[in-house]
């Protein structure tokens, strides 16, 4: 028991408080995440839209995600981070209130791309927050301690937006609101530039070289490409697989429930441990490599292997540990490629990857598993995998 205590002592240790801080606004902000995975309910019970329509609607949430991180990462670098996750935390609170109160389907539409716009102009600008507040030895810990608090938020979130949306719909859109609204308080409370000395080293303006802009970073466009393929094939763990657990696996819903859980209580659990274990013994390249391909093989084994509730567990214990060997060596890698001055046009297009995926993973899989059937699915995404794995691998060639 000493032995766990230390290891779990020594994976948390030596963060900055103002990362700590960071990771709770974090919380605070995604313990209210209730919206979003209700909203197409929210669309067909509540306000009595067809799922067509309801799809039109998340898909533009996707396309103000595009445009937020694009716009969010070019004023990071203008502003700096800290104004412009204030601005989204408030913009975005109070967005959710009003888009709470539209009736029409025109003005639905029109609230969402602005709020999504708004709302996930804070992720290029928090990502580069950790970046600031972290050190070098320590940045992939600092991601994963951001990485655990958004996976304990969706939970909580998760939970209770439950319960709140039999009871009332409307009331997801305030109680987002009003969290988005409060973490920007923390927010102000503990890392404003007056109150914080790791924030006064930022409070000014960015002038960006354009030599050192993201987009002429050919090497790293490489990356983002290869990001949008694994991405792609990551959303279909909460789309189309669950899909596929019960009409194919013939799973219960409180079963797929509990193989779906196990990902974020590892996560929760071992992360940390693990990265604490890893970080700084080999390249960053190495560890994504390696962690593509397992989440590819996830996906493959459901063609080779036998079985149904076993089955699940074995491919969620292997995705979740392709995840953990992955995304916080993503976030790794960008920063090792950015100065001061142009973090957010990283974190910008780093976002984009995301979001360009979580539009065309959801509605591209569902209709490949319709017309072609899951076999073919998961050959394609394991495929895709193994495909973006080996463009990681030559991509070391090319990096320092």
């Amino acid at each position: 028991m000493n032995k766990i205590a230390t290891a779990y002592k020594n994976a948390f240790s030596g963060l900055s408080s103002s990362t700590w801080w960071l990771s709770f606004v974090m919380l605070v902000n995604r313990s209210g995440t209730m919206v979003v995975p209700f909203m197409t309910l929210y669309l067909t019970q509540s306000m009595h839209v067809s799922i067509g329509k309801a799809g039109i609607v998340m898909s533009l949430f996707g396309a103000g995600a595009i445009c937020g991180s694009l716009i969010g990462g070019r004023l990071t670098d203008k502003f700096n981070f800290y104004f412009i996750q204030v601005f989204a935390l408030i913009g975005g609170g109070i967005l959710f209130l009003i888009l709470g109160q539209m009736k029409s389907y025109l003005t639905i539409c029109i609230f969402t791309f602005l709020l999504s716009l708004v709302n996930e102009s804070f992720r290029p600008a928090n990502s580069t927050a950790i970046a600031h507040y972290s050190k070098e030895e320590n940045r992939t810990r600092s991601y994963s301690l951001n990485r655990l608090a958004i996976n304990l938020g969706w939970a909580i979130g998760g939970a209770f937006g439950g319960i709140v949306a039999s009871w009332n719909y409307h009331f997801l859109f305030w109680i987002d609101g009003i969290t988005n609204i409060g973490a920007a308080f923390v927010l102000i409370g503990v890392l404003a530039p007056s109150r914080n000395k790791a924030t006064q080293r930022i409070h000014e303006k960015n002038v960006i070289d354009n030599k050192e802009s993201a987009y002429r970073d050919k090497p790293y466009l490489v990356f983002i490409f290869l990001t949008i393929l694994f991405s792609y094939s990551f959303f279909q763990l909460f789309t189309t697989l669950p899909v596929y657990y019960v009409r194919r696996l013939h799973l219960s819903p409180s079963y797929v429930g509990v193989v779906m859980a196990l990902n974020g209580l590892i996560i929760a659990f071992f992360e940390m441990i693990i990265i604490y274990n890893l970080e700084g013994k080999r390249k960053n390249l190495q560890y994504i490599t390696v962690g593509v391909l397992l989440t590819g093989i996830s996906f493959i084994i459901f063609n080779i292997l036998p079985g149904a509730g076993a089955l699940a567990i074995i491919a969620m214990l292997t995705v979740t540990l392709g995840e953990i060997l992955s995304m916080p060596f993503m976030n790794s890698f960008w920063i090792s490629r950015t100065t001061q001055n142009n973090r957010g046009q990283y974190a910008g297009l780093y976002s984009i990857s995301w979001s360009v995926a979580q539009v065309l993973g959801p509605g591209t899989g569902a209709e490949i598993a319709q017309y072609y059937g899951f076999t073919s699915l998961w050959w394609m995404i394991g495929g895709i995998c193994v495909a973006a794995s080996i463009g990681y691998k030559i991509l070391q060639q090319y990096t320092t």
